[in-house]
């Protein structure tokens, strides 16, 4: 399966899209969602992941109608950290052995 090439951090869609759309200020956004400024600044610049629970709170603030679904940014999350860990070589391990026939 082709992999998308550096695929942004969900975060940044955040960052970049939906806080420019909605009018939002990060400190504002974060008081929606529930969060500290923190936490909140900390996923939009991409050193923290977007948790489950993070996802479900997306999930209650946008609305799955406007592209909140939770399922879709923990799919970009896993997306990113794919990729990211595509990036450095691959790890050693052992082939695990043929499975018997049953």
């Amino acid at each position: 399966m082709a992999r998308m090439f550096n695929p942004p951090h969900p975060g940044e869609t955040i960052k970049e899209d939906i806080l420019p759309a909605l009018n939002l200020s990060v400190t504002e956004a974060a008081r929606q969602l529930g969060v500290t400024r923190t936490a909140l600044s900390r996923v939009l610049n991409g050193h923290a992941a977007i948790s489950p629970e993070m996802a479900r709170r997306i999930e209650a603030w946008l609305g799955t109608d406007r592209g909140g679904n939770a399922q879709l940014w923990l799919g970009m999350q896993m997306d990113y950290d794919l990729w990211t860990a595509e990036q450095r070589p691959a790890p050693k391990v052992s082939r695990a052995p043929e499975m018997a026939a049953q």
